[in-house]
């Protein structure tokens, strides 16, 4: 295996977090080895006072209670799944092994979410085209990706517009939970549908809040993982 495929496959293995280029999102680029119950906390990679439409109350409640939360209960399962033997109950051992996936994926998300606002709202040209290229054009990829936000408005899960690594294009998925998620690809733009990521700004005017959500999205850090997902994808075959 030469060196540009053993990177992208180790890219791929960490999933969705060795998917981003550049000092802002830093929890998003490979690590080494963390011992188990390590993952520290990332501050905002933005002020929160300079967002629109989205309140410094809202977004610092978000990180420092369900982000941050979902951090420190992922520290605590990896120390307990460090003390499983041979001897350990198998529910003991699935009951851990579920909280890990959730808490993991809880985390990996709301990095990506938070490290994709902060811009101006206005998508970068090159994902403007490779999303033509798979939606027939942005102001369909919109309405599909709003469309999908609002089915679960009310309730819980994410939005995710992913890289398609078994396809090569651009997707949106729906995710009810911390536990759903393609199988085989990189988060690019990932809008948090659960109540806690709106409610103290629009209570449940759901839709007020997407709407804020775009207003804010930071395109350049999606076209950053976008084109980070493409070299993997093309180093991959390799």
């Amino acid at each position: 295996m030469d060196v540009t495929r053993r990177e992208a496959l180790t890219a791929l293995a960490v999933g969705s977090a060795a998917l981003l280029a550049g000092p802002i999102a830093s929890a998003e680029e490979p690590s080494p080895a963390l011992a188990p119950g390590k993952h520290e906390v990332v501050p905002l990679p933005f002020d929160p006072k300079k967002l629109s439409g989205l309140s410094e109350r809202l977004l610092v409640s978000h990180h420092d209670n369900n982000y941050a939360g979902a951090v420190k209960n992922l520290n605590k399962v990896e120390e307990q799944l460090a003390t499983v033997t041979k001897d350990t109950a198998g529910f003991v051992v699935s009951g851990l092994k579920e909280r890990e996936l959730s808490f993991t994926n809880s985390k990996v998300l709301h990095e990506h979410y938070f490290a994709n606002l902060g811009g101006d709202g206005k998508p970068t040209s090159d994902m403007q085209k490779a999303l033509a290229d798979s939606f027939g054009s942005y102001a369909r990829f919109e309405e599909l990706f709003r469309a999908t936000g609002m089915s679960l408005a009310g309730g819980s899960g994410w939005t995710i517009l992913d890289y398609a690594f078994a396809t090569g294009d651009v997707r949106i998925y729906w995710a009810g939970n911390h536990t759903q998620a393609l199988a085989f690809g990189a988060p690019l733009l990932v809008l948090d549908m659960y109540e806690h990521a709106y409610a103290i700004d629009y209570g449940a005017a759901a839709a007020q809040y997407v709407d804020a959500f775009f207003v804010n999205v930071q395109w350049e850090r999606v076209s950053q993982r976008h084109e980070r997902a493409r070299k993997a994808a093309q180093a991959l075959k390799g």
